[in-house]
């Protein structure tokens, strides 16, 4: 049975001046690059208007002929880093599954009318 000191000890694990620890407040720099609602809305705006870069249409052509490693390699020459390589090819695999659903939605509705 090991005994806690009542008193400040100046050698040991548990040596020094007792303190209540503060509780530690978040900083702003652990929020940064966060995605929140507004940029979100603008970035999608912007993308809906502009459309697609040069870059990101040759992507999904590499995309569509099912060459993802040479994707993989050109987005992250482009992009500078392998993460950033990685998520810009998961992005661009959505836009060409939601273009082929608007094609076979468009179809659909083609062949109702």
């Amino acid at each position: 049975a090991v005994m806690a000191p009542q008193y400040e000890m100046c050698v040991g694990p548990n040596k020094g001046h007792k303190v209540t620890k503060l509780p530690k407040t978040e900083r702003p720099a652990r929020r940064r690059g966060q995605l929140n609602k507004r940029v979100k809305f603008v970035r999608d705006l912007v993308k809906e208007v502009c459309g697609l870069a040069p870059y990101e249409k040759r992507l999904i052509e590499l995309l569509k002929i099912q060459k993802d490693k040479r994707a993989l390699k050109f987005a992250k020459r482009r992009l500078g880093s392998h993460k950033r390589g990685k998520k810009k090819r998961e992005e661009m695999q959505g836009v060409l599954q939601a273009q082929k659903k608007a094609h076979a939605a468009a179809q659909a509705a083609a062949a109702a009318a």
